[in-house]
């Protein structure tokens, strides 16, 4: 069965103010755009969103190091490294918007890899054996319908 957002907080951090001060370490202006509301803050944030907000910065973090870097390999892998208006328009997008961003282009290159194999390196299908010749029964002729009074 699956956790509450509570349990997960409580076994990972210990308590929510922990959470958030984790999450405000990663927050750093390398990795993150502050949308906060200045009023209310982290603190009123929901668990589970916390939760899923650490996970995302730290993957970010250590696979990437930066948003910057984040950003050039998805415009990388999506062959665009030139188009300035999508890059620009990209920088807006949240740090899990982003890391989703480069899973999907990720996945559509490898499928885009697999199509374009050779085709000659494929198997020829097998020929299967033509089945015996059946020899065919004859029609059988049925009498006409009777007509109606």
């Amino acid at each position: 069965m699956k956790k509450s957002p509570v349990a997960v907080v409580k076994e990972r951090f210990s308590s929510k103010e922990k959470l958030v001060e984790a999450v405000q370490k990663l927050a750093t202006a390398d990795l993150w755009l502050d949308q906060v509301n200045s009023e209310k803050g982290l603190s009123k944030v929901s668990n589970q969103k916390l939760v899923k907000l650490h996970d995302a910065l730290t993957d970010a973090q250590k696979r990437f190091g930066s948003r910057d870097k984040l950003i050039s390999a998805i415009l990388e892998l999506s062959k665009r490294t030139k188009d300035a208006g999508y890059g620009a328009r990209i920088k807006k997008f949240a740090v899990p918007q982003l890391l989703d961003l480069h899973a999907s282009v990720e996945r559509a290159g490898k499928k885009a890899a697999k199509k374009a194999e050779p085709k000659a390196a494929k198997k020829a299908p097998v020929k299967k054996a033509e089945p015996k010749a059946v020899a065919k029964k004859a029609p059988v002729k049925k009498a006409p319908a009777k007509k109606k009074k």
